[in-house]
């Protein structure tokens, strides 16, 4: 006889418990299903581990500067091995975290991975669940490539397992998690160099923007190897070397890092079975509901190749529940004005069109606005970091449809100005605002 609940949640990240946790508020009998560490990919190896190397080598940063301001600090080194023991040690907190939280709501964790026998019946450690609601949130996994020697180097799952900091690191990608790791390698005194198919990195971001970040990247003293496709990596006397497709050779590596995207984690759970679609690459595609092709399963985060942001599926997971099992019938995500922050060093954040995608869409009603300086914090030395912003508006009311920053406190201030920006926010009232003086931020309101 299957156990019978209201609904049934694949995976225990954090669109996955987010969903479980709002619809049990709603009186929902909910089961989750997650082999492995409560809080997935962001939790264990992604948002949180990675914000807490980020705080490291953003704070070797300001140590440097520190005699700017009078100090007189004598660095005496790194110990990456305490660092990664604390972080581990706040990452297990979190997972306690999280399985308070289930028993506290009385929602049912099944330790055991689920796999669909039927559109409504899951079935794992050898019982069968059924529900009349599923949802599929079991995110995705780095990538390797299909090359000989590709197992030589490792994932971002492996630099959190490193036990000690590399010395020279090679970095394969152009996008989040490649700038990110490379900046904190780099950042906690790593010798890095990043491998790149095209001439810059983050290149479906705003141009300003990933020219910007190559610069950064640059000045922090990241080696960038461009136009280089790997093709083969071989074991040396002096380290892993890397050969690409034209021909050249990189040699004498310790580390290497494969940052090139990632793979839903759709395999093996029996969609098959239930007649749930999947595309060429394995992700299951939804509607703007997060409803797949049969009726009553859903799926939510990296699984469905949509914004793999951790806010995202934890947005698109309560706002199905409330819909679900709240009779919020209108409740669901919108896509269209998601910020977010790329960790660089400085931080880059954005939300809303490019200068390029507002052009294909308004025309000649889009006006531009920009802004570098050097923020005040740099003032007192010799060591500069340039803050670059850029405003696009849209129509005769000049509509802020998008908004692009790089530098200190980028990471902060967009959350604010995100708000804004959704709710129809013109030049006009960003004008109309006063501004906070001295702050970086008040460059976002005084634009002409």
């Amino acid at each position: 006889m299957a156990r019978q609940y209201d609904l049934l949640v694949i995976g225990g990240g954090s669109g996955g418990l987010a969903a479980a946790q709002r619809a049990a508020e709603y009186g929902a009998k909910v089961a989750v299903f997650e082999p492995n560490r409560l809080g997935g990919t962001c939790v264990n190896v992604g948002c949180v581990p990675k914000k807490v190397m980020w705080y490291a080598a953003d704070l070797a940063h300001d140590l440097e500067l520190a005699a700017d301001y009078g100090f007189r600090v004598d660095r005496k080194g790194h110990d990456w091995p305490a660092l990664k023991q604390r972080r581990d040690a706040y990452v297990a907190r979190l997972n306690a975290i999280y399985e308070r939280n289930l028993n506290n709501k009385d929602i049912t964790w099944v330790e055991a991975a689920a796999t669909f026998s039927a559109p409504r019946q899951l079935v794992a450690g050898g019982e069968a669940f059924t529900a009349p609601h599923i949802i599929v949130a079991t995110g995705g996994q780095p990538t390797l490539p299909a090359l000989p020697g590709a197992e030589l180097g490792i994932t971002s799952d492996g630099f959190f397992e490193l036990a000690e900091r590399p010395d020279r690191v090679l970095v394969v990608g152009s996008g989040y998690v490649a700038v990110e790791l490379a900046g904190v390698l780099r950042g906690l005194g790593a010798e890095v160099s990043l491998m790149m198919r095209y001439e810059r990195p983050l290149r479906s971001f705003d141009d300003m923007l990933s020219k910007q970040v190559m610069a950064a990247l640059e000045y922090q003293g990241v080696q960038a190897i461009t136009h280089a496709v790997p093709n083969a990596v071989t074991q040396e006397e002096d380290g892993l070397t890397v050969a690409t497709a034209d021909g050249r050779r990189h040699a004498g590596f310790d580390c290497l890092l494969w940052a090139i995207g990632r793979s839903p984690n759709s395999r093996g759970l029996g969609l098959e079975q239930a007649g749930i679609a999947m595309d060429d690459r394995g992700f299951v595609p939804t509607d703007l509901w997060q409803n797949t092709n049969v009726e009553g399963v859903y799926a939510i985060g990296d699984v469905t190749g949509r914004d793999a942001l951790t806010p995202v599926a934890i947005a698109a997971g309560r706002r199905l529940a409330d819909r679900v099992f709240d009779d919020q019938s209108d409740r669901r995500l919108a896509y269209e004005w998601i910020p977010t922050v790329i960790f660089t060093h400085p931080p880059t954040g954005t939300v809303g069109l490019t200068e390029a995608a507002a052009r294909q869409q308004y025309g000649d009603a889009v006006k531009i606005y920009e802004s570098s300086f050097v923020s005040m914090y740099y003032a007192l030395g010799e060591t500069k970091s340039t803050t670059h912003m850029k405003l696009v508006t849209a129509g005769s009311e000049e509509r802020v449809v998008g908004c692009h920053l790089i530098g200190d406190g980028s990471d902060e201030m967009l959350q604010g100005f995100a708000v804004a920006i959704r709710m129809g926010a013109t030049k006009k009232d960003f004008d109309d605002t006063v501004a906070i003086h001295p702050t970086s931020a008040e460059e976002l309101v005084t634009m002409r």
